[in-house]
């Protein structure tokens, strides 16, 4: 489904990235963990194609969007979705017209067509009857569903997910790792999430990736992640484990 072929990103000769290979099999969901200024976020940013590699291929089945032009990779990302860290919602809008507001611009459904979509995926999120609230009624936790709901909208073949527990307390956390799991689940699609949380990337996905200081330091299964032995993984891992401790 997806596969980054010796990916390069530089900014103002800085480099960010630096020859990263990774394959996403269709229907997985990969984890990408690291440290605040790894480049996680830049290589979320690179697959939905908002930014250019400096070099190297970015593969989404057959289509090399690092080589697309706006017009081109506007039509691809209609088969994306993505759940943004802040949810991103208009807040001059209700509910329903964010959901609403991608298959408006680019479709030519019927309003009664496109609210009975808006319905059912608010339904699929655990959130029936609520397309006529406003954004600022509602809690942090409600606005990522909300956001999931939009993603969905097109019915994606992968949805990206940058930090969807950034900011929500455990129980939140918890249900937010719950709903996107079940949304893996009941609509098929690849998932990519950037977390900086290791009990959500353990929880919600297939195998784990490490970022760090732009490399691809460790690509491997939820089960067998732990117990690699390569000092910047354990080292990682430490931190946030001490981290959790002086927290708990």
């Amino acid at each position: 489904m997806i596969r980054l072929v010796d990916i390069c990103k530089a900014y103002n000769g800085k480099v960010v990235l630096d020859n990263i290979n990774l394959e996403i099999a269709d229907g997985e969901t990969l984890a990408i963990i690291g440290g605040s200024g790894s480049g996680k976020s830049t290589l979320l940013r690179l697959m939905i194609g908002l930014i250019k590699p400096t070099s190297g291929q970015i593969w989404l089945g057959n289509d090399d969007i690092a080589a697309m032009n706006e017009q081109e990779l506007d039509n691809i990302r209609l088969h994306m979705g993505m759940v943004f860290q802040y949810s991103a919602l208009f807040d001059s809008m209700s509910v329903g017209d964010n959901v609403a507001f991608g298959l408006r611009e680019h479709t030519d459904y019927d309003e009664e067509k496109i609210m009975n979509i808006v319905r059912e995926k608010l339904e699929l999120v655990g959130l029936p009857g609520t397309e006529g609230m406003m954004p600022d009624e509602l809690s942090g936790g409600m606005k990522k569903r909300v956001s999931l709901a939009r993603a969905i909208a097109f019915n994606p073949e992968i949805i990206f997910y940058d930090e969807p527990s950034s900011g929500l307390d455990p129980i939140m956390t918890e249900k937010i790792d719950e709903l996107i799991i079940s949304t893996q689940k009941k609509l098929g699609v690849t998932s990519v999430v950037v977390t900086h949380d290791m009990g959500s990337a353990v929880k919600i996905a297939n195998r784990i990736a490490m970022i760090h200081e732009g490399e691809l330091i460790a690509v491997d299964r939820v089960d067998r992640f732990r117990r690699i032995n390569e000092p910047r993984v354990r080292a990682f891992l430490r931190d946030l484990y001490i981290n959790e401790e002086a927290q708990a």
